[in-house]
């Protein structure tokens, strides 16, 4: 029988942050088993860790190549195990070490991120039903990567990022057609305090209340279009609107172009 563990990620309260199975012996496992499981645990994301440290991540609706929270919520778990210290993870996107430190706070490295220019977002924008004044002019669109793609759209204001009600079906064939993982909705509160929304249905989830992979992506944005000078640390906000409040950290070093996403995690009950 398969154990899964459950964690709630980038929170210290469990009943906050972005929920994660977590697999710590899915050897013998196929993929066809691990997305069953994924499907049946219902979370956003479940990660699977077979010998070598190989992790795989797992919505209840497809594979991913990379889940921010589930890997500080696996990192987490290892460290209540073996005791904190530095891991290497190898996953789909490449290679993530994650170091935890005594308290069990988790900082993984991306891989080595990009950002593009978006040729229209008319069609998002629709979906999403927001107008193009409503965006923020100094924060453009762009799609960013970090071990998986996201959009980012950033509001003008905090309302406009709070009233979030999409089409569930035109926002997942849109993102489909542009391999997009999600949507990082961001509205600027300070120079280095940012809220942000993350609407996931490709992944069969409305939104997801903390996504770290879109963290690392977001900081690798901000670098890229100098909207911030390295070194700096970045606070991300993130499910306030859901009831589930989630703390990222994001730091950008001067001497390494990867991005570092730091949080808590903390094991929550079983459903019954």
């Amino acid at each position: 029988m398969t154990t899964v563990l459950r964690y709630a990620a980038f929170t210290t309260d469990p009943s906050g942050g972005n929920p994660a199975g977590v697999v710590l012996d899915a050897n013998g496992l196929d993929a066809d088993a691990m997305q069953a499981i994924a499907a049946d645990v219902g979370y956003s994301e479940t990660a699977f860790v077979t010998e070598g440290g190989n992790v795989r991540y797992f919505s209840p609706k497809a594979e991913v190549p990379f889940c921010g929270h589930a890997t500080v919520a696996t990192a987490v778990a290892l460290a209540e195990r073996l005791g904190p210290g530095e891991l290497v993870f190898s996953t789909p996107a490449g290679i993530i070490p994650v170091t935890v430190d005594d308290q069990l706070r988790a900082t993984l490295t991306s891989v080595e991120p990009y950002v593009e220019a978006v040729s229209e977002i008319d069609e998002a924008l629709e979906i999403l039903g927001w107008r193009s004044d409503e965006l923020d002019p100094a924060l453009p669109p762009r799609i960013a990567y970090a071990g998986a793609r996201h959009l980012v759209l950033a509001a003008s204001t905090r309302q406009r990022l709070a009233d979030l009600d999409y089409d569930f079906d035109r926002l997942t064939a849109y993102m489909l057609e542009r391999d997009l993982t999600t949507l990082q909705l961001v509205w600027r509160e300070s120079p280095t305090t940012f809220h942000v929304r993350d609407p996931f249905p490709v992944g069969g989830v409305v939104e997801d209340p903390a996504t770290g992979a879109a963290a690392a992506a977001f900081g690798a944005y901000l670098r890229e279009l100098k909207l911030v000078e390295p070194p700096v640390t970045l606070t991300l906000h993130q499910g306030d609107d859901l009831g589930s409040p989630s703390l990222i950290e994001v730091e950008l070093r001067t001497d390494d172009t990867r991005v570092r996403v730091s949080g808590n995690a903390v094991p929550i009950t079983a459903p019954a």
